[in-house]
């Protein structure tokens, strides 16, 4: 087992995290308004989530999320999530100033929006069961099953310095924007909330009436 093989690992995990979704624009929101530990939780949230797919995947229980009432459940309450969390960031934009709010929003809300965004969205277990399935099968085909278990870790660390990496990106930006820049990227980030529960909701109401 090589060094290279596994930092090529933790930079699949890094990659995996890096699309523009809900829970990075939540984690852009948070951080720019109330600084780096809002943003960090909000990805501590979803990692959580995260981790809990792969074990799912990692343990074979997949099949359970194949069932249709499971997968229109997950649809219809994440596009909630998503819509309710974009209107509450474009509602408290006018709310925000260049002095660090901590204490405006709690952590373990944070920590709520970032784990409900990514356990209840189906594209997030499409996803995992896609990307991290294939690279379960592909690994214990060249390296054995013993293996899996330390190449999985290394894509749950990309995962880690990818949420640190945005959190101190956003902490640190926000130092080099005026207000008017914090509301509109606080709207941007709301809109864009919103469109994808719209979209979860759609395919929610779809998969329920189609």
């Amino acid at each position: 087992m090589s060094i290279g093989i596994l930092v090529s690992y933790i930079i699949l995990g890094f990659t995996l995290a890096a699309p523009i979704g809900p829970v990075n624009s939540a984690r852009l929101d948070k951080g720019i308004k109330n600084g780096f530990w809002h943003a960090w939780v909000v990805g501590a949230g979803s990692m959580i989530a995260d981790g809990i797919f792969m074990l799912m995947v990692y343990l074979g229980m997949v099949q359970f999320l194949g069932i249709p009432i499971v997968q229109i459940f997950l649809w219809l309450f994440g596009g909630f999530v998503l819509i309710y969390s974009g209107f509450e960031s474009i509602k408290n934009a006018n709310t925000i100033n260049l002095a660090y709010t901590r204490n405006k929003e709690s952590l373990f809300r944070c920590f709520l929006t970032g784990f409900i965004m990514s356990i209840t969205s189906p594209l997030s277990i499409l996803f995992w069961l896609g990307i991290y399935g294939s690279v379960l099968a592909k690994t214990a085909q060249t390296n054995g099953t013993e293996s899996l278990l330390i190449y999985s870790s290394m894509i749950f660390l990309g995962l880690t310095c990818w949420d640190i990496f945005v959190a101190a990106l956003t902490s640190g930006f926000r130092k080099l924007l005026h207000i008017k820049s914090l509301i509109t990227i606080s709207i941007i980030s709301g809109v864009s909330l919103i469109l994808f529960g719209l979209y979860f909701g759609y395919q929610g109401m779809n998969a329920l009436f189609g």
